[in-house]
């Protein structure tokens, strides 16, 4: 270890000015072990600095190299580990802990005592040792020793001191002036003991001969130490004198300590008292029209509004901290809140007295409009008719202009007391709702006179006073549906047994004049809505999509058949959960009438005609769509999409009936059967409604009907045809099936294609069935002859050959042909024509079509026979007594006859 602390001191220390104290040959706790040496050094100048070093050997040689130096003054701890037991761990805590593990005890012992030393006399005990052993420490430091320690040689502390570069030199020169220096030691040592001596003898004559100098010195220093007194005295008493200006300069500094702070604070207090004065500080003028402000100008409305803001300002400033401490604070909030009580509870008295005279007056108009209807013995209808020429709704325009100025203070009223902004919401619907149920229902009842008249067919359905309720029955639709039958067609009949009006024994002028008042009523009342939402959600200010909190639990509550919803109750609070919903939710109760009255009008105008449904369905449809297209939640919309429902159902209904009617129709079997009733029906139903859903939105409803009527007609013709016993079965379906081609091609109905092929092929599959069938008549023994013939060539017979069979050899061919003469054969013709004329029916004009039919098919078997002829009686000259031109002529003169 000698060895290697020498190569360190040479190769590292000495370069660098410095000396090795100590070292230990140490690795790192816990890892792989790689050796390296932790060096204690100081500096050789002044002033001196001590530091741990760490050095580690080269990999590729024996020299070593400096890695690390850390300066004592920043090592914190040394912790030895263990004071009792040996152990080699041991921790130094610079800018952090450094875990050593040391070769061996005695070496880390000895390199934490050189520390503990350094510690002592550079550092003035700053390094704090945990964990070591108190021996070790006293026998670095014996007792009585601390002085020399502190301030004595530097050899207590050095266990080693190298020679200077000029000592070597002086020790070889004087080496080399003796001759035995290095063969004798002792003698060399002796040598230089007597020198030695010599030299100290010769220094204690020089002492002594200098002792007057040194008296001399002396009194010298004792005349200066007087002097320096003297200067220690005047110095004193100057330091008095400053002693005394420092405390008057302290309390001056003092002084202006307090001035500059309390300047600090007054500004900070004017500050402050500025904020609160500027900021709650209602000026007089503010108060005046907030306690006596007239509310029933624009003025004093304007002036109140400008104060009620300046008061919310004034209560709503954000305080400082401990601004809600002062007492004139607190004084003023209260006085704010005196202000706003007394303001909001004057607005809302104000407001309410309004609401109740509007409606006031508006009631005592619709009153005098009315007051005839509660006359006894007064004709009801006519003096209602008489005070409404005119379809329309009151206009609401002048009252929501007037209302509208307060919407500010309203706003205010909504942020500032909620409870009475409330109490005026629940005022509003109370009012209106009650006016609104009075103009509509007037108005509906105005609507439905129009609809049915004033005449006694208008008074069977059941209209009574200004309720607006249906109190017909069936039976007496019924009945006046036969009365007014009278002049129409007879194959309707059975429809009208059926407990509704026949569409097609209704005036167009009458279904023109319902779809007009039925447009007049939605045009009317959209507007109506949508000015009240408009109005509504600008004066009490709902038009943010926020969430409200405090209002009540929603009530429902039956109205006329209808269910309207109450906003406001006494119960368990909850929230709503948009200003939207509020709106729908006023709207709702407000015109809680509206849909009851609508769907009251939709059954009185299904139970007038039942083809009025289609109307209503592409009025209703376009409203809705309408309607929804601005706001699809809106209450417009939602209350005209619940009556569409209804509609859309009555349409279904009339569908149905009409379905139900085909299946229970019977037919007279005295009578030919011709167009079905239900065939017409579908005809006037078809080109009805072409013309009234024309551009319509729900096209998609009447295909659907359509498919459903037509499959129906088609089944329902079919089970006639084969339940008729006066008219063949082809000649009903030839017939019907003929309408139902030419309706579908005269209307052009996309969706009815498949249906209008159908159509024709079965006319013309039964009109080829009808008229083969009627030709087998007027020849039938020719008739049966050929098919014997027939049967015979398919039975192998060759056609030849067939002539010579008893049965049909010539002789029998002539006495067959000779029964049809040509005078015959017109005659037959003629009794055909008038069969047919009998079984077809005068309003399809069939007749000629078929005519000409069996002309062609007579000509066809004409063809026929002579054909057969010429190939079984080959050179037998037969030929029918009456040719092709005789058959064109015979049937141009019976049609022309007829």
């Amino acid at each position: 270890m000698t060895a290697i602390k020498h190569a360190l001191q040479r190769d590292i220390f000495t370069p660098n000015d410095e000396r090795l104290l100590s070292i230990v040959n140490v690795c790192k706790a816990g890892k792989k072990k790689r050796n390296c040496f932790l060096c204690a050094t100081v500096t050789t100048e002044r002033p001196v600095q001590v530091n741990v070093v760490k050095v580690k050997k080269s990999d590729k040689g024996d020299f070593y190299k400096r890695q690390t130096a850390w300066a004592l003054r920043d090592l914190a701890v040394v912790d030895a580990k263990d004071a009792v037991k040996e152990n080699p761990e041991f921790d130094l805590h610079f800018d952090k802990v450094y875990k050593w593990v040391a070769s061996s005890t005695v070496e880390k012992n000895t390199f934490i005592s050189c520390i503990w030393k350094l510690n002592q006399r550079y550092l003035r005990k700053k390094i704090d040792f945990i964990n070591v052993s108190s021996q070790l420490l006293e026998e670095s430091v014996p007792s009585g020793e601390n002085q020399s320690v502190a301030g004595g040689d530097e050899e207590a502390v050095d266990e080693y001191q190298e020679l200077n570069a000029r000592e070597e030199q002086d020790i070889e020169i004087m080496m080399e002036g003796c001759e035995y220096a290095i063969s004798n030691a002792e003698a060399f040592a002796e040598k230089l003991s007597r020198e030695l001596q010599v030299l100290d003898g010769a220094n204690i004559q020089s002492i002594m001969a200098s002792e007057k100098q040194v008296n001399i010195l002396m009194k010298l220093l004792d005349e200066a130490l007087k002097e320096v007194d003297q200067i220690e005295l005047k110095l004193s008493s100057y330091e008095e004198m400053l002693q005394s200006v420092k405390e008057q300069m302290d309390q001056i500094s003092e002084s202006n300590h307090l001035i500059h702070l309390s300047n600090t604070n007054n500004v900070k207090l004017l500050s402050e008292i500025e904020f609160l004065v500027n900021h709650m500080d209602l000026a007089k003028g503010h108060i005046k029209a907030l306690q006596e402000g007239d509310l029933t100008s624009s003025r004093g409305i304007e002036a109140c509004t400008n104060a009620a803001d300046a008061l919310l300002q004034c209560m709503n400033v954000a305080l400082r901290p401990g601004h809600d401490m002062l007492h004139a604070v607190k004084q003023q909030q209260q006085r704010f809140s005196d202000l706003r009580e007394q303001f909001a509870r004057r607005l809302a008295s104000h407001l309410n007295s309004v609401f109740v005279q509007q409606f006031t007056q508006t009631l005592l108009q619709l009153y005098n409009r009315s007051y005839y209807l509660s006359v006894p013995g007064h004709d009801q209808s006519s003096t209602l008719a008489q005070h409404s020429v005119e379809l329309t709704l009151p206009n609401h325009h002048p009252f929501h202009r007037d209302l509208l100025r307060y919407a500010k203070l309203m706003e205010w009223l909504k942020n500032t007391d909620y409870g009475k902004y409330e109490g005026l919401t629940k005022n509003y619907m109370d009012y209106l709702s009650r006016l609104y149920e009075r103009e509509i229902k007037d108005f509906f009842e105005v609507a439905k006179i129009k609809m049915t008249g004033t005449t006694r067919e208008g008074k069977k359905f059941g209209l009574h006073g200004s309720s607006g309720k249906l109190t017909g029955s069936t039976s007496s639709l019924n009945k006046l549906s036969v009365q007014s039958s009278g002049n129409r067609r007879s194959q309707s009949s059975s429809l009208l047994d059926m407990g509704n009006m026949s569409a097609s024994d209704l005036d167009v002028a009458d279904r023109t004049k319902f779809d007009k008042i039925f447009e007049q009523v939605l045009s009317e009342l959209e507007p109506l809505c949508l000015a009240e939402q408009d109005f509504i959600s600008k004066f009490f200010k709902l038009q943010q999509h926020q969430s409200i909190s405090g209002t009540t639990t929603n009530e429902a509550e039956e109205m006329d058949g209808g269910t309207s919803s109450r906003l406001y109750s006494s119960g368990v609070p909850q929230t709503i959960s948009s200003e939207k919903d509020m709106i729908r939710q006023m709207m709702t109760k407000i015109f809680r009438c509206t849909e009851p009255e609508l769907n009251n009008l939709i059954a009185l105008g299904d139970k007038i005609d039942s083809f009025n449904s289609l109307y209503m369905l592409v009025k209703m449809s376009h409203h809705v769509w309408t309607a929804q297209n601005v706001d699809p939640a809106s209450f417009l919309s939602t209350t005209l999409g619940n009556v569409l429902v209804t509609v859309k159902r009555n349409f279904d209904k009339c569908i149905s009936n009409q379905m139900k009617q085909m299946d229970e129709v019977k037919i007279s079997k005295k009578s030919k059967v011709g167009i079905l009733p239900f065939v017409a029906e579908f005809e006037e139903f078809a080109a009805l409604a072409e013309s009234i859903f024309k551009n319509a939105e729900r096209r998609g409803d009447l295909d659907k009907a359509y498919i459903k009527l037509i499959r129906a007609v088609f089944v329902s013709v079919e089970k006639v045809a084969n339940e008729s016993q006066k008219t063949p079965r082809d000649v009903v379906m030839m017939e019907n099936f003929h309408h139902i081609f030419a309706t579908l091609s005269r209307l052009k109905i996309s969706c009815l294609e498949a249906e209008k092929k159908e159509a024709k092929q079965k006319y013309t599959e039964h009109l080829q069935s009808y008229v083969i069938y009627s030709l087998g008549q007027p020849l039938e023994k020719l008739n049966h002859f050929f098919e014997g013939v027939e049967a015979r060539v398919a039975q192998g017979i060759r056609e030849e050959e067939v002539s010579y069979q008893l049965a049909f050899n010539k002789q029998e061919l002539r006495k067959v042909i000779k029964e049809y003469p040509g005078k015959e054969v017109k005659k037959g013709l003629d009794n055909l024509y008038k069969k047919v004329d009998k079984h077809l029916c005068e309003e399809e004009n069939l007749l000629q079509v078929v005519w000409h039919s069996m002309q062609d098919e007579f000509i066809r078997q004409y063809k026929h026979f002579e054909g057969l002829i010429a190939r079984c009686y080959p050179g037998s000259g037969i030929t029918m007594e009456f040719t092709i031109q005789d058959i064109l002529d015979y049937c141009s003169s019976i049609a022309q006859s007829h």
